[in-house]
């Protein structure tokens, strides 16, 4: 599982989030929108899940360090969940494959 701590910022609307794991490896990425199907990076699929919230507004990425700036008076409060599930592959209701 993905551990993320939420970390105080000082810029209102802006919030930050470290995980336990590298998820950029050293590289910078930002998103304005989510990317396109085309991207299949799990990066690319964080950034697909952040957008799909109301007012995520803008995306970075660097290494374990997720930045999401939102739009004024939009909740952030189910963000820490989406990046903690990002690699929960089975979840309640998914038949777990046989490989018979």
């Amino acid at each position: 599982p993905v551990t993320v701590v939420k970390k105080p910022s000082s810029n209102p609307g802006v919030v930050r989030f470290e995980i336990n794991r590298s998820i950029t490896g050293m590289g910078h990425e930002r998103y304005g929108g989510a990317p396109g199907s085309e991207m299949d990076r799990p990066c690319d699929e964080l950034a697909r899940r952040l957008f799909a919230h109301h007012g995520v507004e803008y995306v970075h990425m660097n290494s374990n360090v997720i930045t999401v700036n939102m739009s004024f008076g939009a909740d952030d409060s189910a963000l820490g969940e989406t990046i903690e599930q990002l690699f929960t592959y089975y979840r309640p209701g998914v038949e777990v494959p046989s490989f018979e």
